[in-house]
């Protein structure tokens, strides 16, 4: 005998809003998962709901293996793997969706609500912005609601399954407080895990050409957030060191592979006080860690200073870090660099831009000193008609010499390659840093938020005696710009002369509002790590919390919060206590001797006690008649009273 395959309609209450939950679980990973399996999702839960209203017959078991098999490929195919954030969230994607193809029974719509919650939980595995947690509630609601529905009358109310599913998920809430709060931290943030979030990031790169920074100076997306212990230097004072390019072939310059070099931070003399600061940074899938010009100290694992006096990390920043650092700004680096490596950095490629070496041997010419040459330079870049503006026009083979020579129109990137050009020909060592320069000051909490915007490319030239200097050839051309930061130039008029757009007052207030919450959402519950919960514990009057003393607290905290929600749905679910007449006419039936029948009326009761003769048919009636008075009628009081005299002469006889 075959089984049948066939659907009767019975899931037709309750499948569309477990499709919903599903969806809603989906919906966070859809950005991120290839185009056919969100297509496949839409197909098989239109395909069931069709089959359910049309009493279809599901697929047979053949062709689901067959489908089955062809998903699993197309994930590994795509993926070249079947572990991970990304294969794994497509695969629990493809799960839900051939399960909808053998649907039949609620108890397989109970395994689609638990892939649904798994998938809203993976949503974490990404990302926790601060929308993370309304999200994680709204749809975990919903996945209740469901849950519930599936054992609801078909006559309740939807609302109803909702309430209760919302006072199901508040009875959880002291349990997972308590769970946050008092369960040991790992000394590294859940957050802080490198996973792959198979999204592209933008931000500053290994390289550097003529319009790389110019097209990251549109984006307000964020790239780090500081919080300065002390005072926040002033504008001039932010520049923030991320890379250095000592390499140029013509167009394009390129940093080197960073290594290790323990000696790196010795060669640095630092004289005046220093900044304390704690960086919040993106990710951005690079090595490289800003830092205020110019670090001496911090406190991010596998983080070392390469030779170049940059931080580098040992793996990708892949997920937002923080961190805190120790920066002098008053400093002297490489002050005894070899000739050999200052060799290193005067090197240029043979038959590119000839018209600038040529101005540069001859400028070097006619001054007295290095930094007579170097005066020069910025003074012509101040005097002539240089232009500073985010709409340059494109250059060709010999860029630098289009630049200085022809165009004279540029971004931050067009002065520093081409000053530092012009220092390597006169055969002063150079090199280009990229990193970011300024910042704004978020009135709301304080904090500095440097974002892509800011993005910045100096350069440093090498002098006897002072080792490695910062020149801004920028500060020549646009002073405003390092002098006030972004928002100053953008607001006061200079941004559009530039080529930039202000935006209005309100939604820059707006957004800055945001970007507090955020920061308070990072750091107090993304950033709730070891030593903020030692903080917290200590507070709480926890003497040295050690792991012991913390799941022996939380242990009890949970036993305890068990037992009162426990005690709570007990006295929420007990039947009502029985009333007086109910009482009473219990106390009658017993007397008469015979049990009474399950949904057996009064007066059905009467008439049998009558034919059983175990009481006067006298007593039976005006017990009968008092009791349906005192407990459906209108007598009141004087049916009670009238219910317990004729008892009570039952019990006397």
């Amino acid at each position: 005998m075959t089984k049948a395959r066939g659907t009767d309609g019975s899931l037709l209450s309750s499948l569309p809003l477990t499709l919903a939950a599903l969806a809603l679980a989906l919906l966070p990973h859809v950005q991120f998962l290839p185009l056919w399996i969100t297509g496949a999702f839409i197909a098989c839960s239109a395909y069931r709901i069709i089959i359910e209203q049309r009493r279809g017959s599901l697929p047979p078991t053949w062709l689901r293996g067959i489908v089955a098999l062809l998903c699993f490929l197309g994930v590994l195919f795509t993926y070249d793997t079947i572990s991970g954030v990304g294969p794994g969230t497509a695969l629990l994607a493809v799960m839900a969706s051939l399960k909808l193809l053998e649907t039949g029974k609620r108890r397989d719509q109970f395994v689609l609500l638990f892939i649904a919650i798994f998938l809203v939980m993976a949503s974490l595995l990404r990302e926790q912005y601060l929308w993370s947690m309304p999200y994680l509630l709204f749809a975990l609601a919903v996945i209740m609601t469901a849950w519930l529905r599936m054992a609801a009358e078909p006559s309740e109310p939807l609302m109803q399954s909702a309430r209760t599913g919302g006072r199901l998920m508040l009875y959880a809430v002291p349990l997972a407080l308590a769970m946050w709060f008092f369960f040991p931290r790992i000394s590294s943030p859940f957050w802080a895990v490198p996973i792959d979030t198979s999204a592209g990031i933008s931000g500053l790169s290994s390289s550097m050409s003529p319009g790389d920074i110019s097209s990251l100076s549109l984006s307000d997306a964020v790239a780090f957030r500081a919080r300065f212990f002390d005072d926040v230097p002033e504008p001039r004072e932010r520049y923030w060191r991320a890379l250095v390019l000592p390499r140029f072939n013509g167009r394009t310059w390129d940093t080197v592979d960073p290594v290790m070099d323990t000696g790196a931070v010795e060669r640095i003399e630092v004289d005046g006080p220093f900044t304390r600061y704690e960086i919040t940074m993106e990710p951005t899938r690079q090595h490289w860690v800003p830092a205020l010009e110019m670090p001496r100290a911090w406190n991010l694992p596998r983080t070392f200073m390469t030779r170049q006096q940059t931080l580098s990390n040992i793996h990708p920043i892949d997920q937002r870090v923080a961190f805190e650092v120790t920066s002098y700004t008053n400093y002297l680096s490489g002050t005894d660099t070899s000739a050999f490596f200052r060799g290193w950095y005067l090197d240029l490629p043979d038959g590119r831009n000839p018209a600038s070496v040529r101005f540069a041997k001859d400028l070097r010419a006619r001054s007295v000193s290095d930094v007579a040459y170097i005066d020069s330079v910025l003074s012509m870049f101040n005097r002539d008609e240089y232009i500073y503006t985010l709409q340059p026009p494109a250059l060709g083979r010999n860029p630098v010499d289009e630049f200085l020579f022809e165009t004279r129109r540029g971004f931050c990137e067009h002065y520093a390659s081409a000053f530092s050009v012009l220092m390597r020909a006169a055969g002063i060592p150079a090199r280009v840093v990229l990193g970011y320069q300024g910042g704004e000051v978020n009135p709301i909490g304080g904090r500095l938020i440097v974002r892509q915007s800011d993005a910045h490319a100096w350069a440093e030239v090498w002098l006897a005696g002072r080792g490695w200097t910062r020149v801004d050839p920028t500060a020549a051309v646009a002073p405003e710009r390092i002098e006030r930061g972004l928002t100053g130039y953008l607001f006061d008029g200079f941004g559009a002369q530039w080529g930039i757009d202000a935006p209005s007052e309100f939604m820059h207030r707006l957004r800055l509002t945001w970007d507090a919450l955020n920061a308070n959402w990072n750091d107090w519950v993304l950033g709730f790590g070891p030593e903020k919960q030692r903080d917290f514990l200590e507070a709480l009057g926890f003497e040295n919390p050690t792991w012991r003393k913390m799941l022996l607290a939380l242990i009890t905290l949970v036993v305890t919060l068990t037992v009162l929600i426990s005690l709570l749905l007990h006295l929420r679910t007990r039947p009502p206590p029985r009333d007086r007449a109910a009482i009473l006419y219990d106390r009658f039936v017993r007397k008469t001797g015979i049990a009474a029948a399950t949904g057996e009326t009064p007066i059905a009761f009467a008439e049998r006690a009558r034919r059983a003769s175990t009481l006067d048919a006298g007593s039976i009636d005006a017990v009968t008649t008092s009791y349906l008075d005192a407990r459906y009628g209108t007598g009141g009081d004087t049916a009670m009273k009238q219910l317990e005299r004729s008892v009570a002469a039952i019990n006397a006889s």
